[in-house]
């Protein structure tokens, strides 16, 4: 279906095009009816007055029995000016066809886009139903804590329902990367399903929104929903109309709860990060680089945020309220997610560290059972003797460091793991156990990148994020490793690429949340936040 602006188009030029034939054609009959109408006056047998007889008389009187050379002159004249007005519209119109830039027909049929075409949308739309499942994450967490789990139900489901969509378009989408289907019709139809699951994820999210607004006294001239009592079913009173205060002032409290929270959280952190550097490897607290700083950052940006919400309550603002609000929750969330990381990783290590020497002793007992199906020593050629030669040295050197001074726990357990799963399949015991260890550290690191930094992480990142999280939720703890691995390195790859945003104001931490996808850089300013919704909604809490 055309837009009436398209259609109108050529409805005017066909109007202009009638106009000027009738013009030609009227001037042509003008023209024609005049070189007639001397010829019948000529035939006519009225009687013609006589001329007084003279000299004068004889000289001015014109001829009466023929046509006049003026009669026949103006008759030309007109044909051909009648016929330059219609060469003249014709070349007119010829011309505005070879320069016009719109069609002047459009076709209801749009040409294909091409797969690059396709590929593009494609990565677009993952990019933006995993950064709205995102953010509706992090505002529900807060919702969910104040109103409970039967008050925020229909929300939960909705994200859950766009999560299993947007984890199906991802899954379709590295089987494309791999080449899977390799049918070029399958192929683009495999595209068309990426899309249509990224939508469907957005539209879930979308329908609920308004609703989570009621519900936290966000709209105007509504008040929030009572916090859940633990009472019985059955849907809630409509609530009465309150000041903003009574909604918003009251989840403000909880954001700046939380705040005050994390901010002696990350005070510890970063005691923490010291005491690692000084006990480990650098290799081992490398994952945490720029956690703690930008948890500080972070918290700076939602005092400033908080603070402006506090006082659009104060006056009764309830939009700019709920903007400072939301892009104080988004701070404090992200704040969280880093200094929480940095609570993860340590307790990781040190459990890696205690279950190194188990691991190192397991890895060595399959050596030697490989060994003894050898006859004492591997065969001289084939993979069995290349696993083994492999493992002897990986757990050499591991050993070695061991005794040598600081290491990194978890990657001498990877190190230690990989080459345990090259003697046998599947890995048991202590070194399944190191394993599953090692690859949720991994993934749970990946996570934590992406989130902090999503204004700036692209659809390939996200994707193999995606299959690390399928990974090891089907048990492949090292394909989940290695997938979580690769999506660190495109993220951060992405991050270097994107740079620090370049934005009107010099609020503390505004570049910051614009690079973790707090605010949408919509505006000079950093744009509205996001807020819990699909691509409809999400951005509706602008100034």
């Amino acid at each position: 279906m055309t837009s009436s602006l398209i259609r109108g188009r050529p409805r005017r030029a066909t109007a202009h095009i009638r106009v000027r034939t009738a013009c030609a054609v009227l001037g042509t009959l003008v023209g024609i009816g005049w070189l007639v109408l001397p010829v019948m006056t000529a035939e006519a047998h009225d009687p013609v007055p006589v001329a007084s007889t003279g000299t004068a008389a004889g000289v001015a009187a014109p001829r009466q029995d023929g046509t006049s050379a003026t009669d026949l002159v103006l008759p030309l004249v007109a044909g051909v000016a009648a016929l330059a007005l219609a060469g003249y519209g014709y070349l007119r119109r010829t011309r505005r066809a070879r320069t016009r830039t719109t069609p002047g027909i459009v076709s209801a049929q749009p040409p294909a886009p091409t797969p690059a075409d396709s590929e593009r949308q494609a990565r677009a739309a993952l990019r933006l139903a995993d950064d709205c499942v995102r953010t509706s994450a992090e505002e529900l967490s807060f919702v969910r804590e104040r109103f409970g789990q039967r008050r925020t139900e229909p929300f939960t489901h909705a994200l859950r329902a766009a999560e299993t969509e947007l984890s199906a378009a991802f899954a379709i989408w590295r089987r494309y990367e791999d080449g899977v289907p390799d049918e070029p019709v399958a192929r683009r139809q495999a595209l068309i399903g990426v899309i249509g699951r990224c939508a469907e994820a957005g539209r879930r999210l979308d329908a609920e929104a308004p609703a989570l607004d009621r519900l936290r006294g966000f709209t105007t001239g509504t008040a929030e929903a009572k916090p859940d009592e633990g009472g019985g079913g059955g849907a809630a009173p409509e609530p009465e109309p309150e000041p903003a205060g009574g909604g918003i002032g009251a989840a403000l409290e909880g954001a700046e709860r939380r705040f005050r929270e994390l901010t002696a959280r990350a005070a510890a952190a970063q005691r923490t990060v010291t005491a690692l550097d000084e006990r480990y490897a650098p290799s081992a607290t490398a994952p945490l680089t720029g956690y703690v700083e930008q948890a500080m950052d972070r918290l700076m940006f939602a005092t400033t945020l908080l603070n402006e919400g506090r006082q659009a309550v104060d006056a009764d603002d309830r939009r700019r309220a709920a903007r400072g609000l939301r892009a104080g929750e988004g701070a404090v969330a992200q704040a969280g997610v880093l200094v929480g990381g940095v609570e993860r990783h340590a307790a990781q290590l040190r459990e890696a560290a205690g279950l190194v020497p188990a691991a190192l002793t397991g890895a060595e007992a399959e050596l030697a059972a490989v060994r003894r199906a050898g006859g004492g020593s591997a065969p001289a050629t084939g993979e069995p003797h290349a696993g083994a030669a492999h493992a002897d040295r990986v757990l050499a050197a591991v050993r070695e460091e061991l005794t040598g001074g600081p290491y990194d726990p978890l990657d001498a357990l990877r190190r230690i793991t990989r080459a345990a799963a090259r003697l046998t399949q599947p890995l048991a015991g202590v070194l399944d156990t190191a394993a599953l260890l090692v690859a949720r550290g991994s993934v749970a690191g990946a996570e934590e990148f992406v989130a902090v930094h999503r204004g700036a992480v692209g659809a390939e990142a996200r994707a193999r994020l995606a299959e690390a999280v399928r990974e090891l939720g089907a048990d492949g703890s090292g394909r989940a490793d290695a997938a979580a691995g690769r999506a660190r390195e495109l993220a951060e790859r992405d991050v270097r690429t994107h740079g620090t945003p370049h934005l009107a104001q010099d609020t503390a931490g505004l570049a910051g949340a614009v690079l973790g996808g707090i605010l949408l850089a919509e505006d000079p300013d950093g744009g509205p936040p996001a807020a819990y919704g699909g691509p409809r909604t999400r951005s509706r809490h602008h100034a």
